[in-house]
């Protein structure tokens, strides 16, 4: 499994970058359309002012606008930042939305009362990723992250897609909580930290709720 998963992290890189135009296609297929709903179970847990770290072609954003959220965004991508803006323009949306790196965003630090990343890579358990997010957050504001989905029917698509998802390193294992060596890093870089198990029909998405202490 490791081996596939070395062979993939080039291939998603190029689906961030250079083929960012066909993102949410191979997402949409991949999830067996399910990606969009998934993205929506972390709108009750985002409130105030929200900084999205990744946004990448900027649904969230969207859904968060939509529901009179102020929301901005950071993502280092170019060709996704540019989807994203002109998502939003053509919905006549306002647009704040900057480019950066997580390890070092471009914001004031204790504005953000939530700080949200959907399905990030490595990069969200970066100790400089975490300390950025605590600099940038208000006392008690949270980290709401949604690391992984699990497809759950037992139709033979959706089986063939859940292995998928499996071996590509995405979902490993079963639903269940947060792994405890996942947890120790965000109570080392100042977290308390729960999980929650969201259940839809075919499928279930952990979402991870660190409050700053």
């Amino acid at each position: 499994m490791r081996l596939i998963v070395f062979f993939l992290r080039p291939l998603y890189h190029l689906l961030y970058h250079q083929f960012a135009w066909t993102y949410d296609f191979v997402a949409a297929v991949v999830s067996l359309g399910y990606w969009q709903d998934w993205l929506q179970t972390a709108l009750p847990f985002l409130s105030g002012r929200v900084l999205e770290i990744g946004y990448g072609p900027g649904h969230l954003q969207h859904f968060l606008i939509e529901k009179n959220i102020q929301a901005f965004g950071v993502d280092e991508s170019r060709q996704m930042a540019r989807q994203a803006s002109h998502r939003l323009r053509r919905q006549g949306l306002p647009s704040r939305l900057a480019r950066g790196y997580a390890q070092n965003i471009p914001f004031a630090g204790g504005i953000f009362d939530t700080v949200v990343a959907t399905f990030p890579a490595e990069y969200i358990f970066d100790p400089q990723t975490l300390k950025e997010i605590q600099r940038v957050l208000l006392p008690a504001g949270k980290l709401i992250i949604l690391p992984m989905a699990w497809i759950t029917g037992r139709r033979p698509l959706e089986r063939l897609a859940a292995w998928i998802l499996r071996v590509s390193g995405e979902t490993p294992g079963k639903p269940g909580p947060i792994p405890e060596a996942i947890r120790g890093r965000f109570i080392r870089a100042g977290f308390n930290v729960q999980s929650e198990i969201v259940k839809m029909k075919g499928s279930q998405v952990l979402v991870v709720v660190a409050e700053r202490r």
